[in-house]
């Protein structure tokens, strides 16, 4: 049986509790070594670079959850804390695929090596005619002029929109790089969402400096190409983001919900020729997932709860096409049009960044696009942290994080980061010994800060409908009333 306080000391530490603040509940939870141990487990060796899928980002997962559970949040997923994602691994023998060529009564093979996969799907053409654009000329062309055909796009160091892609309906598209270019494709796996899907157009990547001389060259001789491209074998896979909620305490407030992201996979184990094949991912991103982890253990600890429902989402697949945060839009365990914003938490640990160090700071990208930077520099204001705008990098980095996925559904976003890049950045050397922890336990905190008023505020978080790069999330913002 529990001892019984006396009444006066029951008092006391009741009127004691009362008076806690959230920067003090925040500074005796987010601390530099609460951050330094849960990274330098998610980063270690034994996770083995968190590649998705692995076992290494199946035990990641499940230590998330075990610290979710131990901060006393719900659990929000179809299983407990998981939300199951059926995916499926496609594989295409390399040794299967055949091009070749047609031009001047001229065939040309690609040089073993030079073509890869980068979307995988069956293709059988034979004698097929080659549309070719640059980003320039693809603007040009109609569906009545693609449709069918192999279309071969001259990359130059731009990108292509998949939109216009799709819309032009080709049978087959070749992407050419120039000489030099790496990364792109390959014939490994490839992940996708299982079940009914929209026929898939294959694309090969093609590097063979022959092609691109033909493909280019000033002449009206017809070119055409015959491609196989095998069926792939399928593997099910089972993938998991890990969701754990804090219950909003205000009757009309706690059925709206503020949405706080990271990623927890990163590259995994590479053959890069280097004695050390491990990809540890310390900053990117299990900065970002131990911030999630010790930020939900602070407003966990706080006297009363925000009145907002705030979700703690760790995701999957991110570094492979933002895959966990893509299928949460798609199938969210809370509606969309109640969710007030999400903050992505990335490379938080970071100070070294490569445009020099970034000591008491941290980034928004979209800094523009929506209100919620005030909130941020208004929480600086306590902790003398500064939210900045990167001048060059806060618009280009807006869509290469997790948060683009839930801007695309509507929902007001940012990510949050120290170091846009370092010197480690997607390299076997991004180790946990190497982060800033006193510098990012004071981040943390005031990531906290901000996240409380966000939760208690009465007024939603809005895009900036002044800004034109920001029509489509506004549009899918209204789409969802």
């Amino acid at each position: 049986m529990p001892m019984r306080l006396p009444a006066l000391a029951a008092l006391t530490l009741c009127i004691a509790s009362s008076q806690v603040s959230p920067p003090d509940t925040f500074s005796s939870v987010i601390t530099a070594d609460a951050l330094k141990g849960d990274i330098s487990f998610l980063a270690s060796d034994a996770l083995e670079g968190r590649g998705t899928p692995s076992r290494g980002l199946d035990l990641a997962a499940e230590f998330i959850a075990s610290q979710f559970r131990r901060a006393g949040l719900d659990p929000a997923g179809d299983d407990r804390f998981f939300e199951n994602a059926a995916f499926e691994s496609a594989t295409v023998k390399q040794a299967e695929i055949a091009i070749a060529f047609e031009a001047g009564g001229k065939t040309i093979q690609p040089a073993e090596g030079t073509v890869s996969v980068n979307v995988v799907a069956a293709a059988d053409l034979k004698s097929a005619p080659i549309v070719v654009a640059d980003e320039t000329t693809l603007k040009t062309l109609t569906p009545e002029q693609v449709q069918g055909k192999i279309l071969a796009l001259i990359i130059s160091g731009g990108a292509f929109r998949n939109q216009t892609l799709a819309k032009l309906k080709p049978g087959l598209i070749l992407g050419i790089p120039p000489a030099g270019a790496a990364g792109g494709g390959s014939a490994g796996p490839q992940l996708r969402q299982s079940g009914p899907a929209p026929a898939r157009t294959p694309v090969l990547l093609v590097r063979d400096p022959r092609v691109r001389e033909v493909l280019t060259a000033k002449t009206d001789t017809p070119i055409t190409a015959s491609v196989h491209i095998p069926a792939p074998d399928i593997t099910p896979v089972k993938l998991r983001n890990v969701i754990g909620i804090l219950r909003g305490s205000d009757p009309q407030l706690k059925d709206t919900y503020l949405v706080l992201t990271a990623h927890y996979d990163h590259l995994g184990i590479r053959d890069n020729g280097a004695d050390d094949h491990i990809y540890n991912g310390a900053d990117d991103d299990a900065s970002g997932t131990a911030s999630l982890i010790e930020i939900a253990a602070s407003l966990a600890a706080l006297p009363a709860r925000p009145k907002r429902t705030v979700i703690f989402i760790a995701l999957f697949g991110e570094e492979l096409g933002l895959l966990g945060s893509r299928y949460y839009s798609q199938h969210p365990l809370f509606p969309l049009a109640k969710t007030v914003a999400d903050v992505n938490l990335e490379q938080l640990g970071r100070t070294d960044d490569t445009q020099g160090p970034h000591v008491k700071m941290f980034n928004l990208t979209g800094y523009d696009y929506t209100d919620l930077p005030g909130v941020f520099n208004k929480a600086g204001e306590q902790t003398g942290i500064k939210a900045i705008k990167d001048e060059k990098n806060s618009d280009p980095y807006f869509t290469r994080s997790d948060n683009a996925a839930f801007a695309l559904a509507g929902v007001p976003s940012t990510t949050l980061s120290v170091a846009y890049a370092f010197p480690d950045y997607h390299q076997q050397g991004d180790e946990w010994e190497k982060l800033d922890y006193d510098n990012m336990a004071l981040v943390d905190r005031t990531i906290a800060l901000a996240i409380v008023d966000l939760a208690n505020s009465n007024a939603a978080s809005k895009w900036n409908e002044s800004n034109p790069r920001t029509a489509d999330f506004v549009n899918a913002r209204a789409a969802q009333k």
